[in-house]
């Protein structure tokens, strides 16, 4: 077909002048009737890549996908460019009989060009039957990396697909199409659909407008996201939360700081769903807080930021979700918050899934961890994953993340990357990192016996550095190309042929210090991340100090630290301002605010500080029934398991409530409950030990008894220790 044809079809229908990127090439594939395989980036025009061929040729196209959303989105925009409104059907559970035929007749009478389906629906008898009888133009499969199981979103029905086209047709060109897909999901899908000869077509998975940053995530993440909306004030931009829960929480607290931000998530009835997309759609309501279920099909060029408020699973849901910023090619902020506490989530949650894919999820999360913590470029390291070499010094957007734009220094690490190499050569090539590092570091575990590492020359060589130095660095010379992960073992790694020439001719190598993110350094970052003030923290500390004297009670019975940063970064000169810091409520304020608020306001009038009103986060309100709830039947007695169930919260969960009760100063007896799980003598054990200690970090407590007492004993026996002695 000329390629003159083709522009006069794509302006007749779509009312474009050119093609964009790899569109034309791949169009060209489909009318010709090849196999054709598809990776293009979210934002590339990847279904006009089967929409045009499907309105130019003769039958109709078969378009399986996975979302009934997205079929709706793309039948009502072919509708739209079209006379008959037959042109694209839906062919799914959810139509009735007369709709079926309604749809049957218009394939028949050649009007339909694009039927979609859901791959359940092909497995039908009576649609193969009546699909065999028709003239199909091709078969094309969208999100192509559900098929595989070494996939971020593996869907066991889209294996059968090769066996139901061959009942359907024996040649019929099959399009496989993906978004996101690494170099061992794109050779699973052409293997899987038997498409050995495809015309494969990639395109580059760089979004150069993108700018990448992760920032820690700590206590004072509300205040930090209000900020940065505020910020940017009157742009249009998506926050990704893990929970329904959480997406309610903090669409609530935005709205209440003047945000106009909307929910969306499942749990909502599809009508409420319908009318909040279309007001982000509409720019009624600037942002919209949302589980990832959002975004499925949303064509909103603008979004001029994505925020993640907990970490995604996987480096391929991070590129989607942070993929629908800028398509329009303008600005695009990509801004993740990191704990490894969400990792630890992320892992309880995948505990009652089959051996194989909770390995498949640990591989994905892994590399969520290495992209999280890494301080090389994220941009080199989301390109490298995908299969895609990147030089930030020549490359588009080489300085569009907060690594690449602020880096962290480097040292000479040539014979450390002999040692780790080494180290991978003398095991036998049989070990994932952690492994490897256990193995450098001289750490015994069963595993390093059952290989009897540890009687190896090699066994402790590196134990001068941390496991973190060493995690480090062998994600660094992974990304340099000296080692590889091999995908089908779960992430053992493997030395490459550049990393045997490396060991016999070893050369400068220059490693930057990985970001440290764990629990006692959070709240330092946390606070230069959103401007808290040094000064007045170091003051705020030392009047806590006294204070906890004269009361004979350690300091963080007072306040805990995270209260202390909200004071210094917003200043609360009043007892009513004071109650809207994290984690101090009402009873809290009034017996022991006062010496604070005086400090902070003299300090205010020195200093001449200017305070930023808006930064006065208000909370919601939203909670205080869920408080009542718990305060009113711990005073039954009723046993907490059945206070939690109530609400259909898990033990964690609810902790979690009773500590923000608690924290902010409010009383909960719990002895009833806390004597029937430790004995007298083990309460006294842990009393003293909250007396004398430092800090009230779980971590360190979890540390000093040593297996003694489980997570859940003695964040329930803090509840108790606050209570009496602070509360």
């Amino acid at each position: 077909m000329a390629q003159i044809n083709l522009h006069k079809e794509l302006k007749k229908y779509f009312g474009f002048d050119e093609f964009k990127g790899l569109q034309e090439e791949v169009i060209k594939s489909i009318i010709q009737n090849n196999d054709t395989f598809v990776i293009m980036p979210t934002g590339g025009g990847k279904s006009l890549c089967y929409q045009l061929p499907a309105l130019i040729k003769d039958g109709t196209a078969i378009v399986v996908s996975p979302l009934i959303a997205l079929m709706k989105n793309q039948v009502d925009v072919i509708r739209s460019i079209s006379d008959h409104d037959g042109v694209a059907h839906v062919l799914n559970s959810s139509l009735n009989k007369t709709q079926v035929r309604q749809v049957k007749s218009d394939i028949e009478s050649g009007i339909t060009k694009l039927l979609y389906v859901a791959p359940e629906s092909l497995t039908k008898e009576e649609y193969v039957d009546f699909l065999k009888q028709q003239e199909i133009s091709f078969l094309a499969i969208d999100e192509a990396h559900c098929i595989s199981e070494w996939g971020h979103d593996f869907r066991p029905e889209y294996r059968n697909l090769r066996k139901i086209i061959g009942r359907i047709g024996d040649n019929i060109p099959i399009i496989g199409l993906t978004a996101t897909a690494t170099p061992k999901v794109q050779e699973d899908i052409i293997k899987n659909l038997g498409m050995k000869n495809a015309n494969t077509f990639k395109a580059s998975f760089n979004r150069p407008n993108l700018y990448y940053e992760i920032r820690p995530k700590t206590a004072n993440v509300d205040t930090d996201i209000i900020k940065f909306v505020k910020q940017n004030d009157g742009k249009s931009g998506i926050i990704y939360c893990l929970s329904r829960k959480r997406v309610e929480e903090l669409s609530q607290t935005l709205q209440v700081n003047g945000v106009n931000a909307i929910p969306y998530h499942a749990g909502l009835d599809s009508k409420t769903r319908a009318k909040h997309q279309d007001m982000f759609l509409m720019e009624d309501a600037h942002v919209v807080v949302a589980t990832i279920a959002f975004g499925m099909g949303i064509d909103k060029p603008d979004v001029r930021f994505v925020i993640h408020n907990d970490i995604p699973k996987s480096i391929e849901s991070y590129y989607q979700e942070t993929g629908r910023a800028g398509r329009d090619g303008g600005e695009g902020h990509c801004l993740a918050y990191y704990s490894y506490k969400d990792i630890e989530k992320l892992e309880k949650f995948m505990s009652g899934k089959p051996l194989a894919e909770q390995e498949v999820g640990h591989a994905l999360l892994q590399e969520v961890v290495a992209f999280a913590e890494s301080s090389i470029s994220r941009r080199k390291f989301i390109l490298h994953y995908f299969g895609e070499e990147f030089d930030n010094e020549t490359g588009e957007g080489g300085d569009m993340d907060d690594n690449a734009r602020y880096p962290k220094k480097q040292k000479e690490a040539k014979d450390d990357v002999v040692l780790l190499i080494n180290a991978v050569k003398e095991t036998g090539e049989i070990y994932k990192s952690k492994e490897l590092v256990n193995t450098l570091i001289g750490k015994v575990n069963a595993l390093i016996k059952a290989h009897k590492a540890h009687e190896k020359e090699i066994f402790g060589k590196g134990k001068d550095h941390p496991k973190e130095y060493w995690m480090a660095l062998s994600r660094q010379v992974i990304i340099n190309g000296l080692l590889r992960k091999e995908i089908e073992s779960y992430g053992v790694l493997k030395i490459t042929d550049k990393g045997h020439e490396f060991l016999a001719h070893p050369k400068s190598f220059m490693m930057t210090e990985d970001h440290s993110f764990h629990e006692n350094q959070a709240p330092a970052t946390s606070a230069n991340a959103v401007g808290t003030d040094p000064q007045l923290l170091k003051m705020l500390k030392s009047l806590r100090k006294q204070v906890a004297n004269q009361k004979s009670v350690p300091p963080f019975v007072v306040f805990q630290d995270p209260s202390l940063e909200d004071m210094a970064l917003k200043y609360p000169v009043t007892i009513d301002e004071l109650v809207n810091i994290h984690g101090v409520g009402e009873s809290k304020a009034k017996k022991f605010g006062k010496k604070f608020v005086d400090l902070i306001s003299k300090y205010v009038e020195e200093n001449e500080i200017i305070r930023a009103e808006d930064l006065v986060v208000k909370s919601t309100g939203a909670n205080s029934s869920l408080k009542l709830y718990i305060i009113q039947n711990v005073d039954r007695k009723l046993p907490l398991t059945d206070i939690a169930d109530g609400k259909g919260m898990n033990m964690n969960e609810f902790i979690d409530e009773m500590e923000a009760i608690v924290y902010s100063g409010t009383k909960l007896n719990i002895s009833y409950w806390i004597d029937d799980v430790l004995d007298e003598e083990q309460q006294e054990e842990i009393h003293e030990y909250f007396l004398e200690a430092e800090s009230d970090s779980i971590n360190d407590a979890l540390e000093e008894f040593d297996g003694d007492y489980d997570e859940e004993e003695l964040r329930l026996y803090r509840l108790k220790f606050i209570s009496e002695v602070a509360n």
